[in-house]
């Protein structure tokens, strides 16, 4: 067991050194001859320790082993303040068991310390358990109390009874709070009014404990006094010890105890007549509360404006009333108005009971001259953009006030398009407005009119013209050519045509595809959609060029059309459907031509013109003496044009007519203007004398230049036709002279001046062509040039 020996009384008190000798407490006491060991939960006391003692190293407490009496005994320590942080604080001597304190201690920062010490033998072993030693610092005054805040600011209202509570101050102590060192008084030892002197006896105390500001009399008057500066002093041990001082601002708050006052109390004001919304004049108030405050801002009204003419409002800076006109005060010449004041908060029950405060305003209307005025702005006009020159688009959209004449202009038409009629303001069209300018956008062109009084006082109105499409263009086929697989069914193979049309919707889209009635063609066409339709035959054609009128249509009102021939190429195709050329296609073809098939059609062309050569010669023997001085060789009696009758047909069949007997009409479109393109197409029944147009060539070749005539009169055919061959060479209008379908002359008052009168002795009108349709399928067109229909068409055009 160890024993402690504590240096001094246990009360904290330290003996000086040799004063006394130390004690030993021993848990033990001797009976009989030997030691008896007494309870082990014997409790040793704390060892006390004055903190900032300057005597150090100084002596706190011995410890002592009964093991001495038996060897030698080496004492240590252990815990925070020796070998823990903090460190190098206490220290013990190993041989006689005293504990030093190294350098003072600071209570702020360590209360006490918890240590443990060991009594051990020179080899190290543990010769007791360890025994614990507390360690606790006792507490100076060594620490000022602080205020919390280095300034304080309140808020108290003006006129508040004395006990109004108005704020609280803080302040703490860093000394041991269970001693008087931490007890803190709270004390006011300065006051000081803002303004100074405003004030200058006691307004507030303090609660010395709480710290807590109060008023003490009475006098708080804003007008008076805005503010007041404390001084405080905080002090520990109950006011008696260390002291420091802080400062309290107390602001002192307005309440609304003043009403405000008109100064002065009538107002003069003029206004101008027809002005809406504008400044008539201001009127003043005194308000000797807080400025910027709901207390000292003015709430002005009129109490005799039924018609509400006129409104005031309060200018948020000035607090001045503003009276503004809201309506034309035009019914009277002066009006006389009754304003009153009063604040946006509520009057405090401090305050003096008066009435508000009123004044009058006396408002004089001046008559003044105004500008001239548009009944609409925007002006709007809407009309159709084919509106013809000269017509009256507006009228009448503008007054002056003052009634006085007025002058109009216009002052903006970028496409002059308009006129205006300066002393009526009539508004005219000049030209037909046009839909594809660049100044029109979205259907709307826009123009400026300015308006002129005699005062010279002017106004600028905005023209909106909203222009309505109308029908004016016809819609224009395309393509106008193409080709068509021969190979394909009728139903399968065609040309998609379309439609392009310079008008807007409603007046383009969709469009009407159809071939006249009347024309007789191997082709039909069918609509695909709104825009396009597709062209194709009704059977199976024979490779060639085929010219298909179409007829194509709007959806105007009312609808424009117009007619197209559309040359169709009907070819044999390769593999990706583009046309072969004419050795490809005769070589490629399914079907093949054989070369003894070949020698035939050959033979058979031959044939056919060594007897037309025969019959010419024949011909030309027994009419000899019809020929007259002068002529050519086939040329008869008849002065007749001698011109290219070979024309080909979009039907199977077809061949050649007598000129007389083609004459094809035209129809005209009672809607169209004849000298616009389109507006014509071929039709039966148009009158006589017009140039016809051919349904079965395209109609962008050039027409040949009739009457063409031999250009020499040979002795004999082979002469002849040799001088023909070098004039048809020459004239690039009619097709190759050499070809068999051509016959360049007929003739007249000859057997054999036409072919229909071959052989014949008779004229055309008695001849029966019907043994033609005996010759076979290489007579079939010849026969069906001659069948009685074309003898009616002959005849009735001849």
């Amino acid at each position: 067991a160890l024993a402690v020996a504590i240096m001094g009384d246990l009360r904290g008190g330290i003996l000086k050194q040799g004063e006394h000798p130390p004690r030993v407490l021993s848990p033990w006491r001797k009976q009989g001859k030997g030691l008896s060991r007494v309870k082990r939960d014997w409790i040793i006391p704390q060892i006390r320790v004055l903190e900032n003692s300057k005597q150090v190293p100084e002596a706190l407490v011995q410890i002592k082993s009964d093991k001495i009496f038996t060897g030698e005994v080496i004492y240590k320590l252990e815990g925070p303040g020796v070998d823990q942080e903090p460190k190098n604080l206490f220290e013990i001597d190993d041989k006689s068991g005293v504990i030093r304190s190294k350098q003072p201690l600071d209570r702020e920062k360590h209360r006490s310390f918890t240590l443990k010490a060991f009594a051990l033998s020179p080899s190290g072993e543990r010769l007791e358990n360890p025994t614990t030693i507390e360690i606790v610092v006792l507490d100076q005054n060594d620490n000022r109390p602080v205020f919390t805040q280095s300034q304080f600011v309140g808020t108290v209202s003006e006129f508040s009874i004395p006990g109004t509570s108005v704020m609280s101050v803080s302040a703490t102590d860093a000394d041991d709070p269970t001693t008087e060192n931490a007890i803190l008084s709270y004390s006011i030892i300065g006051q000081e009014s803002v303004p100074p002197n405003a004030v200058t006896k006691v307004m507030f105390g303090i609660n010395n404990e709480t710290g807590t500001i109060y008023t003490r009399d009475v006098g708080l008057d804003r007008e008076v006094v805005k503010s007041f500066r404390l001084r405080l002093q905080i002090a520990d041990m109950s006011g008696q010890g260390l002291t420091s001082e802080g400062v309290a601002i107390i602001h002192v708050s307005d309440i609304n105890n003043h009403a405000p006052q008109f100064r002065p109390a009538a107002y003069s004001f003029t206004a101008l007549e027809n002005r809406k919304s504008f400044e008539v004049g201001r009127v003043n108030v005194t308000d000797r509360d807080d400025p910027g405050t709901g207390n000292w801002e003015a709430k002005y009204s009129i109490t005799n404006d039924p018609d509400g003419n006129f409104d005031i409002s309060t200018d948020p800076v000035t607090n001045q009333g503003v009276l503004t006109v809201l309506t034309v005060p035009s019914d009277q010449d002066e009006y006389n108005l009754k304003l009153r004041v009063e604040n946006v908060n509520a009057l405090s029950s401090k305050a003096p009971n008066l009435p508000l405060s009123t004044a009058t305003v006396q408002v004089k209307v001046v008559n003044e001259n105004e500008a001239p005025h548009f009944r609409e702005d925007p002006v709007l006009i809407v009309v159709p953009e084919s509106v013809p020159p000269g017509t009256l688009l507006k009228s009448n959209y503008a007054f002056d006030p003052e009634n006085s004449k007025l002058r109009y202009e216009i002052s903006r038409d970028p496409e002059r398009w308009l006129d205006i009629n300066r002393d009526s303001g009539d508004i005219t069209a000049k030209k037909s407005f046009n839909m594809r300018s660049p100044h029109v956008r979205n259907n709307i062109y826009r123009a400026v009119v300015k308006v002129t009084d005699v005062g010279g006082l002017s106004s600028t109105g905005a023209v909106t013209i909203t222009l309505k499409e109308t029908n004016d263009f016809p819609p224009q086929v395309v393509p106008v050519s193409g080709s068509v697989c021969k190979e394909g069914t009728p139903e399968a193979s065609g040309l998609v045509v379309t439609a392009v049309d310079q008008d807007y919707p409603p007046h383009a889209a969709p469009f009407i595809f159809e071939i006249p009635d009347d024309l007789p063609v191997n082709w039909t066409v069918s609509q695909l959609n709104a825009t396009h339709a597709v062209l194709h035959p009704l059977v199976l054609l024979e490779a060639g060029e085929y010219a298909v009128p179409l007829l194509v249509s709007d959806s105007g009102r009312p609808a424009l059309s117009s007619f197209a021939h559309v040359n169709i190429t009907v070819c044999l195709c390769d593999s990706s459907g583009d046309c072969k050329s004419a050795a490809g296609a005769v070589l490629g073809s399914s079907v093949g031509i054989s070369f003894i098939a070949l020698i035939i059609i050959m033979a058979s062309i031959a044939l056919l013109l060594l007897l037309l050569l025969l019959a010419v010669a024949a011909t030309a023997c027994g009419r000899r003496h019809h020929i007259r001085k002068g002529t050519g060789l086939l040329i008869g009696e008849s002065e007749d044009d001698v011109r290219d009758n070979v024309f080909n047909y979009d039907e199977q069949g077809g061949g050649e007519e007598d000129e007389n007997g083609f004459n094809i009409d035209l129809l005209w479109n009672p809607h169209d203007d004849p000298s616009t393109p389109g507006s014509y197409y071929p039709m039966p029944g148009f009158p006589r004398g017009k140039q016809p147009l051919r349904r079965d060539a395209p109609h962008n070749l050039p027409s040949p230049i009739y009457p063409r005539r031999p250009p020499a009169d040979p002795t004999d055919i082979e002469d002849y036709i040799s001088d023909g061959l070098e004039a048809a060479d020459g004239d690039p209008n009619v097709p190759p002279y050499d070809t068999a379908l051509i016959y360049d002359y007929e003739g007249e008052g000859s057997l054999s001046g036409s072919l229909s009168s071959i052989a014949s002795g008779s004229s055309d009108g008695d001849q029966d062509y019907d043994y033609l349709n005996d010759w076979g399928p290489r007579f079939q067109k010849l026969a069906n040039m001659y069948d009685p229909h074309a003898r009616c068409v002959e005849m009735r055009c001849s």
